[in-house]
């Protein structure tokens, strides 16, 4: 049994045997747990007044660990679903620790019992047919990073792929033969196809002949060979949305991140009468429901229904201002 007090070595087991050898998670699963830690160890070194190296287990009680998350409000000004996204990597070291030191099941189960905080869901950002095509016209194809952009937008905007999906790709996990569709590991290392539709696939062939096919090469590479980065992303997508607004008033109003295009390939799919199961299929979604975020932002579904509705009578009666002195009674 491994010794409660000490907090380093459970930690690091956490990491290399439970994360790494266990579960496989994804290097962006371990980023984002490795910052949870450095900051939640930082802020007890800060409290307790012990170098990181000599907490126990039993320092990182549930109080301390309220004390962070109340912190990471207040002082970092991080919102609501960051400080859940802290909260789960913290849940899911101590569900570890639960089976490693179970002499110290009081402590964990009081600091699994900490709540999410609730958060208020907004509706999903989407680009509308019109502002799609005017984002896909943006890129100049006269050039070769226009080719790319263009070449890029167009399989994020069909297929639904995730950033990083999309930047992982190579020529290896592009098929354009019968039944043309690209392949991609997503999350939890799950590996998925998706259909290519013949537009996106002509552009794709012409894109991989002009770079030359080889399979270990990079699908969309930046001006140094690699793959692009997630800032070089978003560079180029706000470039090109800058451009397409001038032409497209609506844009001017809209946030347009690479997740968005990601919400434009599963509106597309849903307006179109596809079903949420082959929908959730599509986009590597864990769960049917996720896929209902999607039935709330499309108001024209609702609008559809409404039509097939037989609606209550109104009628609109004529306003008629209050007489002079009933108004300055009212008002007093």
């Amino acid at each position: 049994m491994r010794d409660p007090a000490n907090l380093p070595a459970l930690l690091q087991s956490f990491f290399t045997t439970r994360l790494m050898t266990q579960r496989k998670v994804s290097p962006h699963t371990i980023a984002s747990y490795r910052d949870t830690f450095r900051l939640l160890l930082q802020f007890a070194q800060k409290r307790l007044r012990k170098a990181p190296s000599q907490l126990g287990l039993d320092d990182l009680d549930a109080s301390l660990v309220r004390a962070f998350l109340e912190d990471l409000e207040n002082s970092r000004h991080n919102g609501t679903r960051s400080r859940n996204l802290r909260l789960t990597a913290i849940r899911s070291f101590f569900r570890y620790a639960s089976l490693e030191a179970p002499a110290q099941s009081g402590i964990i189960q009081r600091v699994l019992a900490i709540p999410n905080q609730r958060q208020r869901r907004a509706l999903v950002g989407f680009l509308t047919r019109p502002e799609i095509e005017a984002l896909l016209a943006a890129p100049n194809r006269t050039k070769w990073l226009g080719r790319r952009d263009h070449a890029f937008l167009l399989t994020a905007v069909q297929t639904g792929l995730r950033l990083s999906e999309m930047t992982a790709l190579r020529h290896e996990d592009v098929s354009l033969g019968i039944g043309a569709h690209v392949r991609c590991r997503g999350k939890g290392r799950k590996e998925r196809c998706t259909p290519l539709a013949k537009p996106t696939a002509a552009v794709l062939k012409s894109w991989m002949r002009e770079q030359g096919r080889e399979d270990s090469r990079t699908l969309f590479p930046s001006t140094r060979g690699g793959p692009l980065s997630a800032d070089g992303v978003q560079h180029l997508l706000a470039r090109h949305v800058a451009q397409a607004r001038k032409n497209c008033a609506s844009l001017r109003k809209k946030r347009v991140s690479p997740h968005v295009l990601r919400h434009a390939a599963a509106m597309e799919l849903l307006q179109a009468g596809v079903d949420r199961a082959v929908i959730a299929l599509w986009l590597g979604h864990e769960s049917v429901e996720t896929t209902q975020i999607y039935l709330d932002a499309d108001l024209s579904l609702k609008e559809q229904a409404l039509a097939r509705t037989n609606p209550a009578k109104g009628v609109p009666k004529r306003y008629q201002p209050d007489d002079e002195l009933m108004a300055f009674l009212k008002q007093l």
